[in-house]
């Protein structure tokens, strides 16, 4: 794993030199992600920068050099100034190094959530969990030899079609800061925070998983993706805290609801795929799906973090 100035590349060991190669990143903390996500169907690498903190573009330049192909290369970028950056910067160094040619190289930038507009780190919405759904179809598309254009094509789809909201039920701890980075009483939640503990839309009492769950889903059916009568991938995501059995009583009521509101479950992930360290709490996804976002959904994957057979 080569380093640079604290960060880390991961990359395939096995390179397919007519695929266009997929790299995503940003700051650690929030595992499996990305490195987790780096595989057959998926990532080709991953470029993880100190906790909560974006890689450098040197480090980003590196994993191109790693898995550019005659291709291409898609950058998937979660909406963060520092990430948007840093991605941008090295993209702009391979073409000037001509390690690619500027047709070989592009970009998405992901803001699947909908909590807020503008955040501490951001201008416009934020990336958060619906970043790996990104992974896994713009990965799938991929591997089936699609060119570079179709590849962010499908991505910006998915984008698209995606929305998440989220809530905290304890706040997380920078390993170099020894303390937590926001506070809660013991019967407060904060509902619409950011996966580095940005603040959310509200502070409130501690309410049932069923009530938490209802006020999500609200925000994010309610945002501008119109989701009843059609198919949906739901991810339900785990901060980093919260057991897994918690997390399927809230897919329980995901269920009931979407069942109420004609909304129909194709697929559904739960566990922990985008956390905060070990921030108590979740956040929901929905992806709108066709028939071309079924067939990546349901595309075999091999990663440490997600396999699918």
């Amino acid at each position: 794993m080569p380093e640079s100035e604290g960060s880390g590349v991961i990359s395939r060991k096995v390179k397919k030199t007519n695929k266009v190669a997929l790299i995503s990143g940003g700051g650690s903390g929030h595992e499996p992600s990305h490195a987790g996500f780096v595989g057959t169907g998926m990532l080709d690498a991953a470029v993880c920068g100190p906790v909560f903190t974006s890689p450098p573009a040197n480090a980003v330049e590196e994993a191109i050099k790693n898995v550019k192909t005659d291709a291409g290369v898609l950058l998937i970028i979660k909406n963060y100034t520092g990430d948007v950056l840093n991605f941008d910067l090295a993209a702009d160094m391979v073409v000037d190094e001509g390690i690619l040619d500027k047709t070989k190289i592009d970009k998405v930038v992901v803001d699947d959530d909908v909590a807020v507009q503008n955040s501490t780190w951001t201008a416009g919405r934020r990336g958060i969990a619906g970043t790996v759904l990104i992974h896994k179809l713009a990965g799938a598309k991929a591997e089936e030899g699609a060119s570079l254009a179709e590849v962010k094509a499908t991505a910006e789809k998915v984008i698209a079609n995606v929305r998440t909201m989220g809530v905290a039920l304890t706040p997380s701890i920078v390993p170099e800061a020894g303390k937590p980075n926001f506070t809660l009483a013991d019967d407060e939640i904060e509902i619409g925070l950011g996966i580095h503990g940005e603040p959310g839309v509200k502070r409130g009492k501690l309410m049932t998983a069923d009530e938490i769950t209802d006020v999500l889903l609200d925000k994010v059916l309610n945002d501008n993706v119109d989701y009843k009568g059609s198919d949906v991938l739901v991810l339900v995501n785990g901060l980093g805290a919260t057991p897994l059995m918690e997390l399927f009583v809230v897919n329980n009521r995901i269920n009931d609801v979407l069942k109420e509101k004609g909304v129909k479950i194709y697929k559904t992930l739960v566990g922990n795929y985008m956390t905060s360290i070990e921030m108590a709490g979740f956040s929901i996804t929905l992806l709108k799906l066709d028939d071309e976002l079924k067939k990546l959904a349901d595309a075999p994957a091999n990663t440490p973090a997600l396999t699918q057979v």
